[in-house]
């Protein structure tokens, strides 16, 4: 049995993944809104979670990491962390405003980095105490989410994008700093998500569904894979995208 924390719990994708690691185990769900976590609660009791927890988590609130991770390690040592939040935002908004440009790069680079950092040092410290026990190598698991949107900001959502790139990069050089500790990260790279952030607005490409999100990243996860394009393919997208002249390139839409 172990523990598994889902730091944006009311998220679509954090609630899939949830529910695919919930068999056996207890969760936590972290969230702004945690009276909003009923359903998600009842789903992951029905899908075999021995208890779900539920705690209150403001990821713009850096100071108020350490705190949630206190309360959500009361229960029991987390072994399996997945960070789940973030927000879109308005790109013509930012355009016009800074502060809503560091609201956005705030929550989608600064708060990712911060969690990350401070389960990494809580991971490898319980394992080092044995409070986490050490098993084929492993004793720790982080699943964090990038996106296509960072593998080549474009114009049409660069705020978003670039906090994306920002953190793609910071997630490469914390899985470099990992190799041979105890703690496994795993970076999910989806391209487009049909859901509740991208409501309203047209599908691209290669689209999936929070489900689908959601199951190839657990089988990354458990894979101990380093990281993963969902689907597949977008990945070769994603390299040939480097070679596109940026006078095409910035006229390509979101």
């Amino acid at each position: 049995m172990g523990h598994v924390l889902i730091l944006g719990g009311t998220s679509e994708i954090g609630g899939e993944v949830a529910a695919r690691l919930a068999n056996h185990n207890t969760v936590t769900l972290a969230a702004r809104r945690v009276d909003a976590l009923d359903g998600i609660a009842k789903r992951l009791t029905d899908a075999g979670a021995v208890a779900v927890h539920r705690v209150f988590f403001d990821a713009d609130d850096l100071a108020s990491h350490a705190h949630v991770l206190d309360e959500a390690w009361s229960h029991a040592p987390v072994d399996t962390a997945v960070i789940a939040f973030g927000i879109l935002g308005d790109q013509a908004a930012c355009e016009e405003s800074g502060a809503e440009t560091a609201r956005i790069i705030h929550t989608d680079f600064t708060a990712h980095a911060a969690i990350a950092t401070e389960l990494v040092t809580r991971m490898e410290a319980a394992a080092a105490s044995g409070e986490l026990p050490v098993r084929d190598g492993v004793a720790g698991r982080i699943l964090a989410f990038s996106s296509i949107a960072g593998a080549r900001v474009r114009r049409a959502n660069y705020v978003y994008g670039s906090a994306k790139a920002g953190l793609d990069g910071f997630l490469q050089g914390m899985q470099d700093r990992l190799h041979g500790s105890p703690v496994q990260l795993t970076i999910a790279r989806p391209g487009f998500v049909i859901g509740r952030m991208t409501e309203g607005m047209t599908p691209a490409p290669m689209s999936s569904t929070p489900a689908q999100v959601a199951a190839a990243s657990v089988t990354a996860l458990d894979g101990r894979k380093l990281d993963v394009w969902i689907p597949a393919r977008l990945g070769f997208l994603a390299r040939a995208t480097r070679f596109t002249p940026r006078s095409i390139w910035r006229k390509m839409p979101r």
